[in-house]
């Protein structure tokens, strides 16, 4: 691989689980930390280094990559990595997090001469088994040039979002935009069947045409198989677009949309609980109509089928002469 950094990766869990795997599968040298010692162990098998925590990780590592559950729990590790940060160090922020967060820990990191970015992925959990995901890096130029061999390893597009924090910015307005697109095909299927269209057909027809969306491609197979498993629970979403609402905010944009689809979350929430598996959500209307939204011939989860292949930076298209 083109790059020799010594990286710690903190957070196996369902994201990061896949993201250090494909370090790992690559011959990135690598050095793990998890709360669940089971995750630990399975990748010490596979030829990681058992890292003792956040601080010795930060003192022996160039890079340290966080994918963990929420804000308070990258706060967490930070404070215990904080006093191993200088010049040197590289902080890389992969969870998905608010960018008002990632901005305090960062200046924390950069204050002391380390280097930090955010760099959240898209493109739904089975592509980071693959190492095909989408990664947004939001750091100075020099920064993203150095870690950009350990994201080319981990994802297949690669976009340098400007500076600290503008990843996170992006990643819950794609977050947003998914959300959009899942309850609007939950809607568009249970509509179809409900005027007698057949489902498979139905479909095809939203895939070939200007309705089609990423969501359509992936959520909505997983939504007529019956199994709903993306790997994602409605918390999450829930959490997205709020971090979403809270940037409009911020930026007094009046929405619309958003505070809608938070209503219908926070429903989905009550009857079926947090942890329910977001395409789950169609379940609000296949309650109402005492519809079943299946077909048959579909996955129960999605598989990355495009073979790996070494990442790039995407290319921002600007007007020649500026």
């Amino acid at each position: 691989m083109g790059t020799n950094l010594k990286v710690g990766f903190i957070g196996l869990g369902n994201v990061g689980g896949k993201l250090s795997g494909s370090l790992l599968r690559n011959g990135v040298d690598l050095t793990v930390h998890d709360l669940n010692e089971d995750l630990v162990s399975e990748f010490v098998g596979r030829g990681a280094q058992r890292g003792e925590g956040p601080a010795q990780m930060m003192r022996d590592c160039d890079a340290v990559i966080t994918c963990l559950p929420s804000p308070a729990a990258s706060d967490a590790v930070m404070q215990q990595m904080l006093p191993e940060v200088r010049e040197g160090k590289i902080w890389m922020e992969m969870s998905t997090t608010d960018t008002a967060e990632v901005e305090r820990l960062g200046g924390m990191v950069i204050e002391r001469g380390g280097r930090a970015v955010d760099c959240p992925v898209s493109g739904g959990c089975h592509r980071a088994a693959t190492g095909n995901i989408s990664i947004f890096a939001g750091c100075d130029r020099d920064t993203f040039e150095t870690i950009l061999p350990l994201l080319t390893t981990m994802g297949r597009r690669i976009l340098h979002t400007g500076g600290l924090g503008s990843a996170s910015i992006l990643k819950v307005v794609t977050n947003y935009l998914a959300t959009a697109n899942l309850i609007s095909c939950a809607e568009a299927l249970t509509v179809s069947k409900a005027a007698g269209m057949d489902l498979n057909v139905a479909f095809e027809a939203m895939r070939i045409s200007s309705g089609n969306s990423f969501v359509h491609e992936t959520e909505s197979q997983v939504i007529l198989n019956g199994s709903r498993d993306i790997s994602f629970t409605m918390d999450l979403v829930k959490k997205d677009i709020g971090l979403f609402q809270e940037v409009a905010d911020r930026a007094n944009v009046p929405l619309e949309l958003n505070p809608k689809m938070i209503e219908i979350f926070d429903d989905g929430i009550a009857r079926y609980g947090e942890r329910e598996l977001s395409p789950n959500i169609i379940k609000r209307l296949e309650d109402a109509t005492g519809l079943d939204i299946t077909a048959p011939g579909f996955p129960s989860e999605m598989l990355d089928d495009e073979p790996e292949e070494p990442g790039y930076e995407v290319v921002v298209r600007r007007q020649a002469a500026e």
